[in-house]
């Protein structure tokens, strides 16, 4: 059994090694995701709050998503990292600040 667990963690780890990129860079996607497409929601599709606020509801919630509606931007911030949106208009959409 300690040896099959031993095998297992191994096994684990070199995946992980193999991954690591993209487990570094899994942070970010979640806010990115979550500016980009509530600003998205509300700015170009124009639909409320309450809605918009349960589309890019996601299984691991943030625990920032602010919307600045005069400016038309959207800042998100889960796992440690933040991202802003913002409303470029009504052909361009929204797009990612840096």
């Amino acid at each position: 059994m300690k040896r099959a667990l031993l095998v297992l963690l191994v096994v684990l780890l070199a995946w992980a090694w193999q991954e690591r990129q993209a487990l570094g860079d899994f942070p970010g996607i979640l806010p990115a995701y979550s500016a980009k497409e509530y600003c998205s929601c509300r700015f170009v599709m124009g639909f409320d709050v309450a809605y918009c606020r349960s589309y890019v509801r996601q299984y691991l919630p943030l625990s920032l998503l602010e919307e600045d509606s005069a400016a038309r931007t959207v800042l998100a911030e889960g796992l440690g990292q933040r991202s802003q949106a913002a409303w470029q208009g009504q052909r361009e959409g929204c797009r990612l600040l840096p």
